[in-house]
């Protein structure tokens, strides 16, 4: 069955003749096996003359002719010239289906026979004599292409006999016959089952077999001689080896076996020895030992361990009365030959039971029956008014009591199920130091320990008086008996005086910054309501310099003037936020025409003077006006102080267009077009009218102006941050302001047939086109995408090196409408396991 032996004088003729000069040309071809299509076909002759009947070459199929120098119309055929001893007929029972792209088996049965004659197959050579005997069929077991069983059934030449190879599993078929029978795939459902025809002498059937192996036969009787293979030295040395370990092998068994059971009988006696010894009887000293423990011993099957009793110990390093059930109670006598035998421990004597553990586990069991009672009494003593000195506990700590109960009598109870070095029974720790530690603004749902809401932050009384309530010694006592580590405060108790110093300080502060707000804001009015600002775009006429502060002082200046009591107030400009480490200045006239007065306010050289008395400043920037002669008359120039720096303003925009194409989890847009009349539309402008432009995101009360809800030229800034170095570019441009002073929106509006997708800059342009698929249900190769007219074709580019940055839109044009890619995900993410059936055949050609 091997190729090799296939490869000796077994050759086929492909002849191809030109219909339009008759010319012959043919080629011959060394084959392995023949392959055959079994498609529409019973038997195996009807397949062996599909293989070898002529082909019209025509249409898009045409044969390039040599002596037309033209493709022409042609029939092709193939002629067996020499058949191999062995040879080999694949069945091709695995195809492509067109319809769901995956492949499938043909589940039809083939009949082939036993004797197979070549000789007229053979054209032109009908009288040579090549009759073949079946010597091997190769049988696959399954409905699908992609999974099923493999098994090979071979002749013994010299027997005759039949044997069948099934894994590691080789069986002699009963006589000397082939049963294919058995071999038919029992996993089918009997819908899908058809009626089995019926064979003729010397035919079998199946409808699994993909491989038939043929010998051919020889003239005369056969000799049996021939069939001798001598084995090789090296292959008898390899047997001997394999031999010789398995002995090896069988005899350490056994020895081992022998131990186990030496082993077994002496662990019985043991166990029979004890097992009068283990009942300890009444006034006799006993021991605890693990129950566990006493399991594993009587059991022969596994290796008896040291005693080991770390884990029924509590926090005093006694036995735990959980513990108690899972120990069992057997005579000091016994428990001293097992620990002398065993070793281990630590031994748990008659003595051993905590005291400590018991008494807080009834203390527990006691309060928490007795929780019900005591909250009902509690309930009512608190509405009376004590008539003798009292105690203060916190208004919140009343309501929830009993639930501050309840836990940490549960946490006292689980606290003892744990060795953890501690003294059990006293709660969770809520000493003063604790407390003094914690925020005093504590809430009932993280409050831990009774009055833990009327401490200061310093330990003592909190001077708010709404928060607490008087209550009688009664009812202190009873909370007393559950909270023993609460902070106690007896009605003469006075509040905090460093909480008292604080207040009073804070309301001296309070009034201060309201002053000072207040003063600020006189001397201030129109920059703090927006009124009558200076622009760029129409420069005012009155004054030849405008200076210039961060739009994040103003910012912060003005939340400090609306609520002076909750903000701090304000002290440095922090002008060195617009420069650059050498000193000069990040923007130019024109781009602060363009965009970048998002980071920039201007003020009159009048309200310069105030600022500067009035807060700290690093470093005046001042924008200034000049008329320059020219022989058309003078033009306008425009200069700062300090001077820009090229160099950084270079940089500056060099890390904003980086930063547009290092994007990750940004939003563009694709819109699906009909025809080019709606792609030549400008994808990237926004849709929204000035006056429909809103803030994103909604201010909280303490941000909110009336008189600060829009500037003159309808623009708005945003916070710069803090944290901006002078080292680092600004966050991109939000919204842009055109040289005639009128803003040009950038918040995007989706139009119909347009949708929102999330990407990334390093995501490439085809994982783009399988989000698109999802979204508008049109394959990658349908899609022609465009980005500003600019066709993107480079499957394996990324996103980011095409120029697609946030919030951009893309157009997408569709070659034809698609009605259903619901399952075009298992189509790309299929991959046909063609490497399995290498060398089987399977996949064909």
């Amino acid at each position: 069955m091997s190729s090799s032996n296939n490869s000796v004088d077994s050759f086929l003729m492909l002849q191809c003749n030109c219909t339009q000069c008759s010319r012959s040309s043919a080629l011959s071809s060394r084959f392995y096996e023949l392959e055959l299509n079994i498609q529409g076909h019973k038997n195996l002759t009807d397949c062996i003359l599909e293989f070898l009947k002529e082909e019209k070459l025509d249409g898009d199929n045409r044969y390039f002719c040599e002596n037309c120098q033209s493709k022409q119309s042609a029939s092709r055929k193939i002629r067996l010239h020499n058949l191999p001893p062995t040879l080999n007929l694949q069945l091709m029972r695995f195809v492509f289906d067109r319809q769901t792209g995956h492949k499938k088996k043909l589940n039809t049965y083939i009949s082939f026979p036993e004797q197979l004659d070549m000789g007229v197959f053979m054209e032109g050579r009908e009288d040579l004599r090549c009759v073949y005997e079946l010597s091997a069929v190769l049988i696959h077991r399954g409905v699908s292409a992609y999974s099923g069983h493999y098994i090979a059934h071979v002749k013994d030449p010299c027997t005759g006999d039949w044997y069948k190879f099934n894994d590691e599993e080789i069986e002699k078929m009963e006589g000397k016959k082939l049963h294919l029978g058995t071999e038919e795939d029992i996993a089918e459902t009997a819908k899908s089952q058809t009626k089995k025809p019926k064979c003729s002498k010397g035919y079998h059937c199946s409808r699994n077999a993909y491989m038939l192996v043929y010998r051919l036969q020889e003239p005369g009787p056969s000799d049996t001689a021939k069939m001798d293979v001598e084995v090789p030295d090296f292959l008898k040395s390899l047997v001997d080896r394999d031999n010789q370990k398995f002995e090896e092998w069988c005899i350490e068994m056994s020895d081992m076996r022998k131990q186990s059971v030496d082993k077994g009988k002496a662990k019985h006696e043991e166990v029979k020895e004890l097992y009068e010894l283990l009942p300890a009887k009444d006034g006799d000293p006993y021991d605890f030992i693990s129950l566990e423990w006493l399991k594993k011993w009587l059991d022969d099957s596994t290796a008896t361990k040291e005693i080991d009793h770390t884990s029924f110990l509590c926090s005093h390093g006694k036995l735990h009365p959980d513990k108690v059930g899972d120990c069992k109670r057997i005579s000091a006598q016994a428990a001293q030959q097992l620990y002398s035998r065993y070793g281990g421990g630590p031994r748990l004597e008659c003595s051993s039971l905590c005291r400590e553990c018991v008494e807080q586990r009834c203390r527990v069991l006691r309060l928490k029956n007795q929780l019900n009672e005591d909250f009902k009494e509690v309930s009512n003593l608190v509405k009376r008014t004590p008539s003798e000195d009292g105690f203060w506990v916190g208004k919140a700590s009343l309501r929830s009591w009993r639930q501050l109960a309840l836990e940490q009598l549960e946490t006292d109870e689980e606290e003892t199920k744990h060795s953890n070095g501690e003294t059990n029974g006293q709660g969770p720790s809520a000493n003063n130091k604790e407390l003094s530690s914690e925020n005093s603004e504590g809430t009932e749902e993280d409050m831990k320990v009774l009055n833990e809401d009327i401490v200061c932050s310093h330990g003592g009384l909190r001077i708010v008086e709404n928060e607490r309530k008087l209550v009688s010694a009664d009812v202190w006592t009873k909370l007393k008996m559950y909270f023993q580590n609460a902070p106690e405060f007896p009605q003469i108790q006075e509040p905090c005086q460093q909480c008292l110093t604080l207040e009073q300080e804070e309301k001296d502060n309070e009034a201060v910054s309201k002053m000072m707000a207040q003063d600020q804001k006189n001397q201030l009015p129109n920059l703090f309501q927006d009124k009558n600002r200076p622009t760029l775009s129409k420069w005012p006429q009155e004054t030849d310099v405008l200076y210039i502060v961060p739009v994040f002082f103003v910012d912060e200046w003005k939340k400090f003037i609306r609520r002076p009591t909750k903000t701090s107030p304000v002290s440095n400009v922090g002008n060195s936020l617009l420069l650059c480490p050498h000193g000069g200045f990040m923007f130019t006239y024109e781009s602060l025409l363009n965009g970048d007065t998002q980071h920039i306010a201007l003020l009159w050289p009048g309200e310069w003077d105030v600022i500067s008395r009035l807060f700290i400043v690093d470093r005046a920037i001042s924008i200034r006006l000049r008329q320059e002669s020219t022989s058309a008359g003078t033009s306008p120039q425009y200069t700062t102080e300090p001077d820009l720096c090229w160099e950084c303003r270079e940089g500056f925009i060099f890390q904003q267009q980086r930063d547009l194409r290092e994007y990750t989890q940004a939003t563009i847009y694709i819109r699906k077009v009909v025809d080019d009349k709606d792609a030549a539309q400008e994808p990237n402008a926004s849709s929204s009218d000035p006056e429909e432009d809103k803030e994103e995101t909604p201010k909280t009360d303490e941000d909110v102006d009336t008189h600060f809800n829009q500037l003159q030229n309808g623009s708005k800034r945003i916070k710069l941050d803090e944290t901006v170095s002078t080292s680092s570019a600004p966050a991109p441009v939000i919204n842009a302001t055109k040289a005639g002073g009128i803003r040009r929106s950038t918040r995007h509006r989706k139009l119909r047939g347009e949708k929102a997708l999330i990407v990334s800059a390093n995501q490439t342009l085809k994982e783009l086109k399988i989000q698109i698929m999802h979204a508008f249900s049109v394959a990658p190769f349908d899609q022609n995408l465009s980005i500003n007219g600019k066709s993107l074709t480079d499957d394996v580019a990324t996103l980011g090196s095409l120029g697609v940055i946030p919030e951009s839109v893309i157009c997408l044009k569709a070659d034809e409408p698609i009605a259903d890619y619901s399952v075009m995900d298992d189509v790309f993410q299929v991959r046909m396991p063609e490497e399995g059936f290498k060398g089987t055949g399977l996949l064909g050609h």
